[in-house]
């Protein structure tokens, strides 16, 4: 009798590590851990020192002048959180170094997602996905405010003049932002749980809880739910079409807009076989997305800065009927890990990432 209970329980506990090992290897997969990454530089690329974790990065449509989202996010993780920036970095000056447009900030100030908004009339607004006093990476101790707000600057002569603070109930895990005119926008919650084991299942079990969110310049409205690391954001140059990145899935949504109300229709899904994070629209409509290769290996740098985990940016070119995705850069972490963005403006490419501390600024050669 012994025996038996005994094979028995061997045999059970012989399935379970085979469909544990299964699965592993499964998630190994589907998380790119087995595939090779090839350098590949569209021209000279250079690494621009001085902007710790330039997460987000977006080129002005003049495309002389980018803004990149700043935050030294191991120091958060370090307990020893530094205040973060917004950085002007001139695209038509000969060895420019970026400048902080925010020196007077706090350590409150933690920028993650931005998007610039640029009206007909020469209206120039950033907004910016902030975390005072929560984020993926940490958070500060002593914190008394809102865990996650959107900061809107009006830009004035270069300058950036805070305008308002924008939050909320459905400000979950904010990741990105896009801007739809100087008041109103729509911002991507990567998660739909609060930090925890709850987060932990989401992420491991790539469980569809994050969200897309807008705001009507008075209130907040869930428009799309049932999404998986709903993480990079934006909208074609006529607002009719948006466009969200899922890390996890590898893939990019893309939905009709209802621009009278803001709700959006699952138009397709666009599979892109990469951990996309970012999403740049250019001026001929492609979509620009950065991410990582190698998500599992990402996940390891975040917790030691010597683990390189390569970074990939990608054009989709899009027709009603299809797409075409087209690898433009691709690094295997020696010049910059983790990419997080790729911005594109008449062949100079810009590439930001979560934790180093520099970007990459590529310009186009040709034969």
């Amino acid at each position: 009798m012994w025996g038996k209970l005994v094979s028995r329980v061997l045999v059970g506990g012989g399935i379970v590590i085979a469909l544990v090992l299964g699965w592993g290897l499964w998630l190994a997969a589907e998380m790119g851990e087995f595939r090779q990454a090839q350098n590949v530089h569209p021209g000279e690329c250079v690494a621009v020192p001085g902007v710790p974790g330039g997460e987000d990065i977006t080129i002005h449509p003049r495309g002389d002048l980018a803004y990149i989202s700043s935050d030294d996010r191991r120091s958060v993780m370090r307990g020893e959180p530094v205040p973060g920036a917004i950085f002007a970095y001139a695209l038509d000056e000969p060895q420019a170094q970026p400048v902080n447009l925010t020196p007077e900030a706090g350590v409150d100030f933690r920028p993650h997602g931005i998007d610039l908004f640029v009206g007909e009339d020469g209206r120039e607004v950033l907004f910016v996905v902030n975390h005072p006093g929560e984020s993926l990476f940490g958070a500060p101790e002593g914190q008394t405010g809102p865990a996650h707000t959107v900061e809107i600057f009006d830009i004035e002569q270069g300058h950036l003049v805070h305008r308002s603070t924008v939050a909320g109930e459905l400000m979950i895990s904010p990741n990105d932002v896009v801007a739809v005119d100087a008041e109103r926008f729509y911002f991507t919650n990567d998660h739909g749980t609060r930090p925890g084991w709850q987060r932990e299942l989401e992420d491991y079990l790539r469980l569809p809880w994050a969200s897309v969110v807008y705001f009507d310049g008075e209130q907040m409205v869930e428009v799309a739910e049932g999404l998986t690391f709903a993480n990079g954001i934006n909208l074609s140059a006529d607002g009719r079409r948006l466009y969200v990145a899922e890390t996890t899935r590898g893939t990019v949504r893309e939905y009709e807009r209802d621009v009278a109300t803001g709700a959006l229709t699952h138009w397709r899904t666009m599979d892109l076989d990469f951990g996309v994070d970012n999403i740049e629209v250019d001026a001929d409509g492609d979509l620009w997305v950065g991410g990582h290769v190698k998500l599992l290996t990402f996940v390891r740098h975040v917790d030691n800065p010597e683990v390189l985990a390569p970074s990939q940016v990608v054009r989709v070119r899009l027709d009603e009927d299809d797409y075409r995705v087209e690898t433009v850069f691709m690094d295997d972490g020696a010049l910059l890990s983790g990419a997080s963005v790729g911005a594109w403006h008449e062949g100079r490419l810009l590439v930001g990432s979560v934790f180093e501390d520099h970007i990459v600024d590529c310009r186009e050669t040709r034969p």
